[in-house]
C-alpha cells in the first residue's frame, strides 16, 4: 500500500440516482496540477481496487473532492457509491493527466467541453486563479442527458460566483453553458452539434472558433471526444500533449462509460 495514501471520507452527497460526490482528507505531501487525476479506490479483501478519478478540488484546497457516476455492476463504483463519512479510501500518491494548461499553446479563449462526470477536472480548473490570468475568457460547457444531472455544476458555479476571490473573476471571464439532450431546457443539444451549427456562439454572443486564439480541453463520453477531435482537426487544430503543446487536449484515461 506504499503507493497510496489512506484518506478519511469527510462527506458524501448523492445528487441523482446515478451521480454522487464525496470529499476526503488530503495528505500534505500529495501534490497535483489542476485538471489532473489520480488512482483512487478501496481496499477489498486486503488488495487495492482502483480506477482513475480526476480531482474536482483545486490544488490549493485542503480537502480532496471527487465527482462520480454510480454503476451497479461496476467492480469499484458499486462499492464506492456506498461509502459514508469516516470510511477510508485509497488515493494514489502520484497525479497525472493531459488536461493541464501547459499542454496548450498560449491563447485568449479557453473552451472546457465536458459531458457527465467529465466536468470534474474542469471543476478544479475553474478554481485556479492562474487560469484566469492566462486567458481573457473561459467557456465551460457541460452536456448531460437530463436537467437534474446538471445540478453539481450549477451549484459549483453559483458558489464560486459568490466567493470573495472568484466572484469578480467569474463575472468578468467565465461563461457557463449547460446543455441537455433528453429534456426541455434553455440549451438543448449535443456539444458537437452546438458548435457546428454555431448555436453555442449565437447563444453566448461569442465569435466562432478561431485557431489563432482558441484553446480547447475535452473530457467525457468516447463519442463526444472522437467527434470533437475529428471536427477540430478538420479545422486545422492540433492535439497537444506533454511533449508538444497544441490547440486542444483530450483526457483519454477514463472516458465516461
Amino acid at each position: 500500500m506504499s503507493a497510496f495514501n489512506r484518506e478519511q471520507v469527510l462527506s458524501v452527497r448523492h445528487w441523482t440516482d446515478t451521480l454522487f460526490s464525496f470529499t476526503a482528507t488530503r495528505d500534505p505531501g500529495f501534490r497535483f496540477q489542476n485538471g489532473q487525476f489520480a488512482m483512487i479506490g478501496l481496499e477489498v479483501e486486503g488488495r487495492p481496487l482502483l480506477r482513475a478519478y480526476s480531482m474536482a478540488s483545486a490544488n490549493h484546497e485542503e480537502a480532496l473532492e471527487f465527482f462520480s457516476i454510480k454503476v451497479s455492476d461496476g467492480a469499484l463504483t458499486s462499492r464506492l457509491q456506498t461509502i459514508k463519512e469516516g470510511d477510508i479510501i485509497l488515493v494514489g500518491r502520484k497525479a497525472t493527466g493531459t488536461l493541464i494548461t501547459g499542454n496548450l499553446i498560449p491563447g485568449k479563449r479557453l473552451f472546457l467541453l465536458s459531458t457527465g462526470t467529465g466536468l470534474t477536472p474542469f471543476a478544479s480548473l475553474i478554481k485556479d486563479p492562474d487560469v484566469y490570468d492566462q486567458y481573457e475568457s473561459i467557456v465551460l460547457v457541460h452536456g448531460c442527458r437530463q436537467v437534474s444531472e446538471l445540478t453539481y455544476g450549477e451549484q459549483l458555479v453559483a458558489r464560486l460566483t459568490e466567493d470573495e476571490l472568484f466572484g469578480p473573476l467569474l463575472q468578468d471571464k467565465l461563461i457557463y453553458y449547460p446543455t441537455v439532450t433528453r429534456e426541455p431546457f434553455r440549451n438543448r443539444g449535443r456539444i458537437t452539434d452546438l458548435i457546428t451549427s454555431n448555436q453555442l456562439f449565437n447563444d453566448t454572443g461569442l465569435g466562432t472558433l478561431d485557431i489563432a486564439t482558441d484553446r480547447i480541453m475535452m473530457c467525457g463520453s468516447p463519442r463526444m471526444l472522437e467527434d470533437l477531435k475529428v471536427m477540430l482537426e478538420g479545422r486545422g487544430f492540433e492535439e497537444g500533449n506533454h511533449s508538444e503543446p497544441g490547440h486542444f487536449v483530450i483526457e483519454k484515461a477514463f472516458a465516461e462509460r
